[in-house]
């Protein structure tokens, strides 16, 4: 038999007649008998279950770690929680201590100092206003104890508004200076 192109990529099917092939042609089992019988389909086979058991044994390997995996992405977002919950309080505790300090803010603190100043003059004013209110004309008189009252509270008054005063005064001069720690 002459050496064709069949008999030259598969040489396993050379001592096959022209009769044996066309009847593997004609009957799918005895294809399949043949085929199978190829050392090529037979490495191929094999390969594969082997590729297999490999990728069984892997599988086997991943479900055994399946369990911890699922631990460790519990405990991984529980402290990720655990995390963003800090984190938020965090924010918190920054706002609530920029409020806290604000108030030991040296523009605060002289922005409280004035109000108070003004409000000290008020208050020396208002009682200079109710003591001229209350001596209605100058020959009824007033008792001698009630004007030395008025004095003594009238001047305690004033002096701690000067007092603020020459406080925001140098303040605003550049006088008052402060370390911040």
């Amino acid at each position: 038999m002459a050496a064709t192109p069949l008999m030259n990529e598969f040489p396993e099917l050379a001592h096959l007649t022209r009769e044996d092939l066309e009847d593997i042609l004609d009957d799918p089992a005895y294809f399949q008998s043949i085929f199978h019988s190829l050392p090529q389909v037979k490495e191929l086979y094999q390969a594969q279950a082997e590729l297999g058991m490999a990728n069984e044994a892997i599988a086997r390997a991943n479900l055994s770690l399946q369990d911890r995996l699922y631990e460790l992405r519990t405990e991984t977002k529980e402290a990720f929680d655990n995390a963003k919950s800090m984190e938020s309080r965090w924010k918190d505790l920054e706002r609530e201590q920029r409020e806290v300090y604000q108030r030991f803010n040296p523009q605060f603190l002289l922005l409280r100092l004035r109000h108070a100043t003004t409000a000290q003059d008020d208050a020396s004013e208002a009682l200079a206003s109710s003591f001229v209110q209350s001596s209605p004309s100058p020959s009824s008189g007033n008792d001698a104890s009630d004007v030395d009252e008025f004095i003594r509270e009238f001047r305690e008054l004033r002096k701690v508004y000067h007092k603020r005063l020459m406080w925001g005064d140098r303040w605003a001069s550049g006088q008052v200076s402060w370390e911040d720690d």
